[in-house]
């Protein structure tokens, strides 16, 4: 039986098949709608609660992307009396948008899971930069959520269909929508991606103005805004965690901090499908195992010579080839130390069963 009520969250017949052993055991599910300092806000049947996470299941999770993290739906043992919750099991995720974790270690983060459409915003200041879209999209596709391309302050270009057209050139069959919140212009074209129990996320670098984007739709002021500085028109973000919010039209909105730099997961994939075109010239060299730079019988060197590809989208296509290449290589021996610590861990918490029983 679907529970009705947590369908405005997003509960949908596939958790509700994936929770059924736990809802035989006795446990309620809860959407987490907030993280912070290892606590979660979660949304259940009981309201909302505040949740930490169970022992056994903090203990047997081999990385951090095993953890709950916004946006996932939880099996949890409510205690409604104290507005509080212990998070057993994390149900399976329909799609996660993931990154390379900060800092030199290779591990997985999951910025948010169970999103339906992926804002990739960018500013139509200073911040517009084709290159960084590019990367954007290739994270958005591998998460298995449809991205939508928003160009924020609209009314601080002069070149606004310009700049669409170099979009679409680079985002083949993805929606793009230029708006300003300050004008109110181009804000109804959003509110089609807002419908009941749909989860959008909007990612995109400091200062693009995704606040103040949340703010509108929410409409009033709950996320901090900081003013862009003028010599660059950038600005500190001001998002310091990640949170979904409930719209008051429907829909929920998930708003993340932003990120100067987005490091690569996996994405081989999505490589294929954001740079289609290339791929498609890439069929037709004279060698399967053609690098594209100064082989013979090249079709893409072709086309670039001919002008019929642009040569700065060539590079990024390079580029985020050879970085998926050096990820894979580093998550091979990161998953094999992974796997052994496991072991080591699911060991050591059966010596000590052991001990207990025969103590």
């Amino acid at each position: 039986m679907m529970r009705s009520e947590l369908s405005a969250y997003g509960w949908s017949e596939f958790f509700e098949e994936h929770f059924l052993p736990f809802a035989a055991a006795g446990y309620k599910a809860g959407r987490v709608v907030l993280e912070y300092n290892h606590l979660y806000r979660v949304y259940t049947e009981d309201g909302e609660l505040l949740a930490d996470v169970a022992g056994k299941l903090r203990h047997e999770a081999a990385t951090r992307a095993d953890l709950p993290t916004v946006g996932d739906w939880v099996a949890l043992q409510s205690r409604p009396e104290e507005a509080k919750a212990t998070i057993q099991a994390v149900l399976p995720r329909r799609s996660k948008f993931v990154r390379q974790a900060a800092g030199s270690r290779t591990e997985e983060q999951i910025v948010g899971a169970n999103i339906d459409i992926t804002f990739l915003v960018t500013s139509l200041n200073q911040d517009f930069n084709l290159r960084r879209i590019e990367r954007y999209l290739l994270v958005a596709w591998e998460s298995g959520a449809s991205p939508v391309v928003v160009l924020s302050k609209a009314d601080l270009c002069d070149e606004v269909e310009d700049k669409i057209a170099l979009i679409h050139e680079v985002a083949h069959g993805v929606p793009v929508h230029a708006i300003s919140v300050v004008k109110e212009d181009g804000l109804d074209e959003l509110r089609q991606y807002f419908r009941h129990g749909q989860t959008v996320a909007l990612l995109g670098s400091s200062g693009v103005g995704k606040s103040t984007l949340i703010n509108h739709l929410i409409g009033r002021d709950v996320q901090k805004v900081k003013e862009i500085r003028e010599h660059d028109g950038r600005g500190r973000h001001t998002t310091r965690h990640r949170e979904l919010i409930l719209l008051p039209q429907g829909g929920l909105v998930l708003d993340t901090p932003g990120m100067r730099e987005l490091q690569l997961w996996d994405g081989g994939e999505s490589l294929q499908q954001t740079f289609d075109d290339i791929e498609a010239l890439a069929a037709s060299c004279r060698f399967s195992d053609c690098q594209h730079r100064d082989e013979p019988g090249c079709a893409i060197q072709q086309a670039l010579a001919e002008g019929e590809i642009d040569a700065a989208r060539l590079q990024s296509y390079l580029k985020l080839q050879k970085e998926l290449e050096h990820m894979a290589r580093k998550q091979d021996i990161n998953a094999q130390l992974a796997e052994k610590k496991r072991w080591k861990k699911l060991t050591r918490l059966a010596s000590q069963r052991g001990q207990e029983k025969r103590k």
